[in-house]
């Protein structure tokens, strides 16, 4: 008896040894388990060395490509002659390097813009100065010479002469709130053409060209504001506010753009004869190292054709030297990827089906093309189609163009391709690798993750040699592992029209012969990846660490690329065209079906949740017509794209007129009466992006359908729904709802 009471502690010993810890909400949103990172990395002029600003906001430091030791400190703040600067949260360098902008007190206004106070510092005798003694600025811009700085204020451009005791004078006149913007985007232009400021200097300094955006025609939006809470908002203690802003929807009016040029010394002011539509785009305007060149993207409404024309400032003569027509769509990413250099351009085009790197000269030209990489497919069979997903540059010394490709939908590598033609891999290992090279391509750092190891920073040669290892995040890696985490794997899968990938979270101690409950975590959009081998994956990602607590309560989770999404050329992606969410939805359908007829899932207890487009896909999913969802949870979603941008929409749906079927047959509002199994509607008040609109229309649907549904509704709340305690209250009650409708 003693031996087996022994014996019997013995084993509840062993147990508790191996046993991990469990998670909690609260260390998620804590960011407890959040990867040390290396953030706002920029590469310097001379090639051999970067700059970051330091955990503490203070100082500014250069270091080594080659080493990762720091080399100098280009900026303290509390060694700094002149006014006092409590942190740093930005910075730009002159061209030559002899001055520094130094970015403070930011606030943002949407997704990429923001207002600041800039400090103009001089490095050699340590000394800043206010950019603008006339309220904060946007974007400001050095010309090349880095004697004067452009700015946007209120939307008009200034310049402050910086060899004139930096005079500043106003470029335009013109601008005003909801009417006219100088040098800077619109909403729609900013939110889904992904940058943030239209102005450049000519090479020589002496212009400045910019685009204007009328927008005094487009329809205005207004959303209510509240007191709230996290921050206070005291003025509306008893009324509400609001705040309106130009928002175009599908079929409207969208600004009217132009290109504008400024002489600097003779105050002239004129407008680039630009051929484009009456309701075409101007995406993109860039520098040359022609003074007589500035680079200005176009595109045309359906966003099918692009052209990159070379502008003269001073003729105001437009010469178009690239177009690219592709099917159904350009994507968005083209425009980030798009790189001039001192005599090329160099082009993402998916004009083959996948996406691909086309060289031209300044004078259009094509010269070269990177295409596929020949080899046996390893996962979906058959040939791998090189799909180009991060652009890098092109040295205008060797030739060669670097650039990040899949090679396979899963892995993301780091490339060379040689003027030769030849293709060489620096980053074979697999997993999800990413690089910024230095101004020389000599070194590059290298981030590389995979599905279960966090972000590792590396220093590498461009031969792919590794240099130097900056963080490893060993500790996180040792933090994670001593919790209670589920096994995550990959799996490839056939439906009736396809095959999907999908990765799976199963609880710890998995049993085969369980039946399991089962939650769905998806995006599903246009050109989006979710199922990949990386660190970042899942509704929080930080190694799923969202989907590691639900299976830690006894959840399978389960993330599907359905129909639409990237990384599998243009056929798998721009198929759902005219039709957004037909196909997605059956597809997510598809893929419970089949995770039902696993042994190990217990079909009867099936969930789907997203965020944004992943909410329009839950409700989309919920309401195909098969009832396979037991619940789901929709946050912040779209419901129906005639309440959406332009930009976004028209692009995959065209307008309305041109697809009435689309916009009206293929939406949750038109199939609430077919929604299947419990929901939960979560959504933003100021949602600047996807409007409450959206979910106030989706709702009374619901009601006139006779539909039950649960909805939360946060105060003051963007897009991203957070601030104060509100992210941990949302996902207090997606996971509470979950537990109770799946018991």
């Amino acid at each position: 008896m003693k031996k087996t009471v022994l014996s019997l502690l013995a084993i509840v010993i062993s147990l508790t040894a191996v046993a991990g810890e469990k998670l909690s909400l609260n260390d998620i949103i804590r960011g407890e388990f959040r990867a040390e990172s290396l953030p706002g990395v920029t590469p310097l002029s001379d090639g051999e060395t970067y700059a970051q600003i330091s955990d503490d906001g203070k100082r500014i430091v250069a270091y080594s490509f080659r080493t990762g030791k720091q080399t100098a400190v280009l900026f303290d703040a509390e060694k700094a002659r002149g006014p006092k600067v409590s942190r740093v949260d930005g910075y730009i360098m002159s061209p030559d390097g002899k001055r520094m902008l130094i970015q403070t007190q930011t606030k943002p206004i949407y997704r990429r813009s923001f207002t600041a106070t800039y400090y103009i510092y001089m490095i050699q005798n340590n000394k800043l100065e206010p950019l603008s003694e006339g309220g904060p600025q946007q974007t400001p811009v050095f010309s090349p010479d880095g004697n004067v700085i452009a700015f946007v204020r209120d939307n008009n451009i200034h310049l402050v002469k910086l060899l004139y005791d930096n005079a500043e004078s106003e470029v335009t006149k013109d601008g005003k709130f909801n009417e006219v913007i100088n040098g800077i985007p619109d909403w729609v232009y900013e939110e889904e053409f992904s940058y943030n400021s239209a102005l450049v200097f000519t090479a020589d300094s002496k212009q400045v060209v910019w685009v204007r955006f009328d927008e005094s025609q487009v329809k205005q939006y207004s959303m209510q504001l509240f007191k709230g809470m996290a921050p206070e908002r005291e003025e509306y203690r008893e009324y509400p506010g609001e705040y309106s802003y130009k928002y175009p929807v599908p079929g409207g009016q969208n600004s009217k753009v132009c290109v504008m040029s400024y002489d600097i010394k003779s105050h002239q002011t004129r407008r680039m004869d630009l051929p484009l539509d009456a309701d075409g785009y101007i995406p993109r305007i860039l520098p040359t190292q022609d003074p007589t060149k500035v680079a200005v993207v176009t595109m045309n409404r359906h966003q099918d054709c692009l052209r990159i024309f070379m502008c003269n400032p001073l003729s105001t003569v437009c010469q178009m030297v690239v177009e690219d027509k592709v099917d159904k769509y350009i994507k968005e990413d083209v425009l980030a990827g798009l790189k001039i250099t001192d005599s090329h351009i160099l082009l993402p085009s998916e004009r083959n089906g996948y996406n691909h790197l086309y060289l031209y000269a300044l004078n259009g030209q094509l010269t070269r093309s990177v295409g596929d990489l020949e080899k046996p497919g390893q996962r979906l069979g058959g040939v791998v189609h090189t799909v180009v997903t991060e652009v890098y540059g092109y040295d205008e010394l060797t030739g060669d163009i670097y650039f990040a490709a899949l090679s396979d939908p899963m892995n993301q590598k780091v490339y060379v391709n040689h003027k030769n033609g030849k293709t060489d891999c620096l980053t074979p290992k697999e997993g999800w690798n990413s690089a910024i090279f230095s101004a020389d391509f000599k070194n590059f750092v290298l981030t590389w993750s995979d599905i279960n190891n966090p972000a590792v920073y590396s220093l590498c040669n461009n031969q792919g040699k590794t240099l130097a290892t900056l963080i490893d995040n060993k500790a996180l890696k040792q933090k994670y592992d001593s919790y209670d985490m589920g096994a995550k794997e990959f799996l490839i899968f056939t439906t009736p029209d396809t095959k999907l990938c999908m990765w799976l979270v199963k609880p710890k101690n998995f049993d085969p012969q369980k039946k399991y409950p089962v939650i769905m975590y998806q995006y599903g959009g246009p050109g989006n990846q979710q199922v990949k081998n990386a660190w970042g994956i899942g509704m929080s990602g930080n190694g799923a660490i969202m989907e590691q607590l639900l299976a830690q309560q006894g959840y399978i989770c389960v993330c599907v690329d359905n129909r639409g999404t990237g990384g599998r050329g243009a056929e798998f992606e721009k198929c759902t065209y005219l039709r957004l969410g037909e196909l997605e939805a059956r597809d997510q359908v598809e893929a419970a079906l089949w995770l039902g007829q696993q042994p190990y899932v217990d079909k009867d207890r099936i969930a789907i949740w997203g965020w944004s487009y992943g909410g329009w896909n839950t409700l989309m999913s919920m309401s195909e017509g098969r009832p396979v969802f037991r619940c789901g949870i929709a946050i912040a979603p779209p419901t129906c794209w005639r309440y959406y941008d332009t930009i976004y929409t028209e692009r995959y749906m065209r307008t309305p007129n041109e697809n009435k079927s689309g916009y009206d047959e293929v939406n949750p509002i038109a199939r609430a009466g077919k929604l299947h199994g419990a929901l939960l509607l979560c959504h933003g008040l100021a949602d600047d992006n996807v409007h409450y609109q959206n979910t106030a229309e989706y709702v009374e649907a619901l009601v006139q359908a006779d539909k039950d549904f649960r909805q939360l509704v946060y105060t003051n709340r963007n897009h991203s729904i957070f601030g104060g305690n509100t992210r941990n209250h949302l996902f207090r009650q997606c996971i509470n709802f979950f537990n109770s409708e799946m018991k």
